[in-house]
């Protein structure tokens, strides 16, 4: 690593800090988080190969600690495979509801410091930190005491890439996981970026991978010194001119400080392939129940309800409805999804996965409404807030519709399947 860019970690530092003039641009990546945050409860496992993940044979892999990854294990892969890769890990389900919470309180963190934050998923997100200079220091000083803050008042450990934009910030948050923090100066940028594989720049996948290969270009540095008319006629005018750019470390993108949810599912892969229509329609209603207590917690409603129907032979159909008006309620959207269920003509069909998912979303409001279906004028909205409540105290399932009560000792382990 060259004197350009300096790894921090705490501790007293091997030489002079890198220069992080105009390196406002933070992205904040939590390490291994679904695993850390299942550590806080279980620390007797730390140090051993720990998976979270569904269980069954369907199962995926949702995150992998960093003993497990040294066996190849990875997130998103089948869990059989993982299993095989790494018989002696330990393997925890997923609990959407403790790992909502510990983001939470991590992102009010990265607010007291800015309010220019913009989430990617529960566990990084950006951070703009031009405007908070004069109050807490350096760029580099303000990325320490995110991770000083995180750690000491989560129990768990985050990485911050410092860079003056958001795709060379994010590459530095990755190259000094775990638990690090990178700072790529302004000069420093071409250095950082040309010794990279080209699969580190955004928009380079497995195909475009292989197209670059076939042109001998395998690292960005090598990509960078090919004419832009080339790559554009080699990858099309818009990636072509796109890794150009990239190439040279130039992404005009800013921070943007809240993108709203433009839908909130959820989805269910079966362990065998199911044709009971008693047994979809209960799935059906554990998502929507599950929808409606994310659209709630986001403070949005929906009016477009939509299923997603997957057959054995792998053929996927949807269906939607648009309502008269928003909801958030799970009952309302699960008569809906039964609704278009049946209206697929897929009840007696095998089917390998079914999703549940609210569209066109908006504030929820307080505005005056029309009851839902049989909804009486007082009942379903305050029992499912009610069950909000305990939830957010006691833990998700804690409390659930009696027709899911059979699934009690399964049901946080199928969230390892979830599409959300």
């Amino acid at each position: 690593m060259s004197r350009k860019q300096q790894l921090h970690r705490p501790g007293p530092q091997p030489g002079p800090p890198a220069d992080d003039t105009g390196c406002h641009v933070l992205h904040v990546d939590m390490d291994a988080f679904f695993v850390s945050v299942e550590l806080l409860e279980r620390p007797e496992l730390r140090g051993r190969p720990v998976i979270v993940g569904g269980a069954g044979p369907r199962g995926v892999v949702s995150a992998a600690s960093y003993e497990a990854r040294t066996f190849g294990v990875h997130s998103a892969m089948p869990m059989t495979r993982a299993r095989r890769l790494c018989p002696q890990a330990v393997v925890l389900p997923v609990s959407h509801g403790k790992y909502s919470r510990v983001s939470a309180a991590v992102f009010e963190i990265f607010r007291s410091i800015t309010p220019l934050v913009e989430g990617l998923s529960l566990d990084e997100a950006f951070l703009d930190v031009a405007g908070a200079g004069r109050r807490l220091g350096r760029p580099a000083e303000i990325a320490q005491l995110i991770r000083d803050q995180v750690r000491d008042q989560q129990g768990i450990t985050c990485s911050v890439g410092v860079a003056t934009t958001k795709f060379v910030a994010k590459l530095a948050s990755t190259r000094c996981k775990p638990d690090g923090l990178l700072v790529v100066p302004a000069d420093g940028v071409v250095d950082f970026l040309h010794p990279l594989p080209v699969a580190s720049l955004w928009g380079v996948g497995e195909r475009t991978e292989q197209a670059l290969a076939r042109l001998g270009l395998r690292t960005v540095g090598q990509l960078a010194q090919v004419p832009p008319a080339t790559l554009r006629r080699e990858l099309g005018n818009a990636l072509g001119a796109h890794l150009h750019e990239l190439a040279w470390g130039r992404d005009p993108r800013e921070v943007v400080a809240h993108t709203p949810d433009k839908s909130i599912g959820a989805e269910e892969t079966f362990d065998t392939d199911v044709d009971d229509p008693d047994v979809i329609r209960r799935e059906l209603l554990r998502l929507a129940e599950k929808v409606g207590a994310r659209l709630r917690a986001s403070g949005n409603a929906g009016r477009t309800v939509s299923v997603k129907l997957r057959m054995a032979s792998f053929k996927t159909i949807t269906r939607a409805r648009t309502l008269a008006e928003p909801t958030d309620l799970a009952r309302v959207i699960y008569i809906t999804a039964c609704e278009l269920y049946e209206g697929a003509g897929l009840e007696r069909v095998r089917l390998r996965l079914v999703g549940v998912r609210v569209e066109n979303l908006g504030p929820a409001g307080e505005a005056p409404r029309q009851l839902a279906f049989d909804e009486p004028e007082r009942g379903w909205r305050e029992a499912e807030r009610a069950m909000d409540q305990v939830a957010h105290r006691f833990g998700h399932g804690t409390v659930r519709p009696a027709a899911l009560v059979r699934d009690a000792t399964d049901g946080d382990a199928r969230d390892g399947r979830d599409g959300t």
